[in-house]
């Protein structure tokens, strides 16, 4: 049982880390496009604020909880007696999800601020330089969590 409260913590951590990057990157972003710098990096920056610190706590559930299922499964394979190996599919989760843990500590504690910084001394520029930085690497993020998804459901 407590094996599956983990597995149902770590879904719906991927949820809204992944689901959140495809809802920013595909609708609010070009929903917003049409407004002018002023209001669009302000509503963006706001956005990203609130967006970003749930991430912060779904990034540590799913990191907590991935190594938690790995750790116990290998603690009961060892209590039988056998030999752990992980499966491929997880090395390769894991290990995306690591990078992918890296790249959004870069977005939230590197660029968004950067963001933040921008807006509130009404730098449009810098603030639009800052909104492409985020927009490239939540895109690179967003196709790692793809990635992974596909590697888990295929692997």
């Amino acid at each position: 049982m407590f094996y599956s409260v983990l597995k149902l913590v770590h879904i719906l951590a991927i949820l809204l880390w992944v689901g959140g990057m495809i809802f920013a990157h595909c609708f609010l972003r070009p929903a917003v496009a049409a407004l002018e710098p002023p209001q669009r990096l302000r509503l963006m920056r706001d956005v990203l604020a609130r967006f970003l610190n749930a991430v912060l706590g779904a990034v540590l559930l799913v990191l907590l909880s991935g190594a938690w299922m790995i750790g116990r499964t290998a603690r009961q394979v060892a209590d039988t007696g056998g030999s752990f190996q992980m499966p491929h599919a997880w090395i390769t989760m894991a290990v995306l999800g690591v990078i992918m843990a890296a790249i959004f500590g870069h977005i939230r504690f590197a660029l968004y601020p950067r963001l933040d910084r921008a807006v509130q001394a009404s730098d449009w520029p810098s603030g639009g330089r800052a909104m492409q930085s985020l927009k490239t690497w939540v895109t690179v993020n967003l196709v790692l969590g793809l990635l992974t998804i596909v590697v888990i459901v295929l692997g």
